[in-house]
């Protein structure tokens, strides 16, 4: 009981120092700890409703996604077929949701099978295709898409969407956000201290699928779209020229398209001083943009942002370096929010707000204090009760609780946490319960006493056996807390995080640290009684 040497009370002290050290800048505003300079000064990162902030539940529009598989698909089952040696089909079609086309030559069946089962591959750990392949009336080959290889796709794409969302936000330069998948098709987005997401709203609400088309001015077609025919391999897009209702028809297949880019940043034309986006292309999207050049001059090319023409210049000469620029009707908020949008790369499905929320900062103000005041009620009533009922025993379970509560503050400053109410609420019944420990203690103490035993015996085994029992309490405590870590969301695991580090921190304090005031008073008075 008695051993207890200075190397170990050094790191007991060190260690809870430097935990009570990393918690100092969470109590000071941030204005004076932003001068400290190079001496680490991490803070607890307050959330949604404590800073106030927006809210934004995005759901993904799950048709477009069928929709862009299906003509994905048809570009390669057209690819394919095309590919030498050609085999010879009709017309592909993909108004049903499948894709249809005829064979001219019936021999050439089981040759176009097997190309196409290339196409295909297997949906994760279903064991389906994600698209089913049959023949038809032996001449005519169906791909119907399969719900297992949606699912994956949607999987994939919500995936590479959520990452997508959090590189824009993390642009704004906002602190913390919160950005979760929920369900299959949806993302909750927090962001703690922005109280006007009409921004937020818009850069999210851009799928900033860039692609460069070709503009299609031959006679024969226009005289053909003039009659309501749209040729074949063309489509009619919008067109912002600044006339209401404006259209023009493009190549329905990309030139070029923004998966190349490698950054892109808003700017001013030098001739008028009008926003403009700046573009570079990566060495092999800057190569093919000058041969596309090169061998278009004369013709228009249309830079087209979500199925939208920007502009749609003539070619003058070829473009070398890789690098360009997007003018239209901006201005410098939309030629910036284009830029950021185009950085961190396209949606992959597209997403919409389904829900929006704005707290506001007194509400979230409110809360601090009545969490804070509850924290402080629930330290001073255990103060009390411990001092009153087990004297300088229970002082010493006082100082483990102040101490804890201040380490608590110091981990979540470490691990970059983010505190919410239910946090805070953690934290009131991290106090409440931390004195367990010290309770068990005691009267265990107070038992081995009654026994005859010696001050140094009692005091020996009330830690020894009391130990074995707080183990285990804080064992089946630390589950239930790890489940609500891995299962919750949102608010559910805030208090998780809260619970888990002060269950590691309260058992700390409780045991080990007042186990070091306990042998350290022992070894100085020598006490032949004690009164507990």
């Amino acid at each position: 009981m008695l051993d207890f040497p200075r190397w170990k009370i050094a790191s007991i002290l060190g260690l809870l120092a430097c935990l009570m050290a990393l918690a100092i800048p969470s109590f000071l505003p941030e204005k004076q700890t932003d001068t400290w300079g190079w001496i680490p000064h991490p803070h607890v990162n307050l959330g949604l409703d404590l800073a106030g902030g927006s809210y934004l539940l995005l759901e993904a529009d799950t048709s477009d996604l069928a929709k862009t598989r299906l003509n994905a698909m048809r570009d390669q089952v057209q690819s394919e077929m095309a590919r030498a040696p050609a085999i010879d089909i009709g017309d592909i079609a993909s108004d049903t949701g499948k894709i249809s086309f005829m064979l001219r030559d019936v021999s050439k069946v089981d040759a176009a099978r097997e190309r196409l089962n290339k196409l295909t591959a297997g949906a994760g750990l279903t064991g389906q295709r994600d698209w089913d392949l049959s023949v038809v009336d032996s001449s005519r080959i169906v791909m119907t898409p399969t719900q297992a290889g949606f699912d994956q796709a949607l999987n994939q794409a919500m995936g590479d969407a959520t990452e997508v969302v959090r590189k824009r936000i993390d642009e704004l330069g906002t602190k913390e956000p919160t950005i979760v998948r929920q369900g299959t098709d949806r993302i909750v987005v927090q962001v703690p201290g922005l109280q006007n997401p009409q921004a937020l709203r818009d850069l999210l609400g851009k799928t900033a699928k860039l692609e460069f088309k070709m503009v299609d001015e031959t006679p024969a077609d226009q005289a053909q779209a003039a009659k309501g025919i749209l040729p074949l391999g063309d489509q009619i897009l919008p067109y912002d020229d600044g006339t209401p209702g404006t259209t023009i028809m493009v190549k329905r297949q990309a030139i070029l398209t923004g998966d190349q880019l490698v950054t892109a940043s808003q700017g001013f034309k030098p001739e008028d001083n009008s926003p403009i986006v700046n573009f570079t292309f990566n060495s092999e999207g800057g190569k093919k943009f000058a041969r596309i050049t090169q061998t278009n001059i004369g013709k228009r090319f249309a830079v087209i942002v979500d199925d939208r023409v920007i502009t749609a210049p003539s070619i003058n000469t070829e473009i070398l370096g890789g690098s360009g620029y997007i003018e239209g009707r901006f201005t410098v908020a939309s030629a910036n929010q284009l830029a950021i949008a185009l950085r961190s790369g396209k949606l992959t499905i597209p997403l919409k707000v389904v829900e929006e929320r704005t707290v506001g900062p007194d509400l979230g103000a409110d809360s601090i204090h009545a969490g804070i005041l509850a924290c402080t009620i629930a330290v001073l009533a255990v103060i009390i009760f411990m001092f009153l009922t087990y004297g300088r025993f229970g002082a010493y379970a006082n100082l483990a609780v102040v101490i804890n509560v201040v380490v608590i503050v110091g981990v979540l400053a470490l691990l970059n946490s983010t505190l919410t109410l239910p946090g805070i609420a953690g934290f009131v019944l991290t106090v409440g319960t931390a004195v367990d420990a010290n309770v068990l203690i005691n009267e265990r103490i107070r038992e081995e006493r009654r026994r005859g035993r010696s001050v140094l015996q009692s005091v020996e085994l009330g830690y020894k056996e009391a130990s074995r029992t707080i183990f285990e309490a804080n064992v089946t405590h630390a589950i239930s807390a790890v489940i609500m870590l891995l299962m919750g969301s949102g608010p559910i695991r805030g208090f998780a995080i809260v619970l888990l580090i002060g269950i590691v921190t309260s058992v700390f304090t409780a045991v080990v640290f007042t186990r070091m005031l306990v042998v350290t008073w022992i070894r100085r008075t020598r006490p032949t009684d004690i009164t507990i």
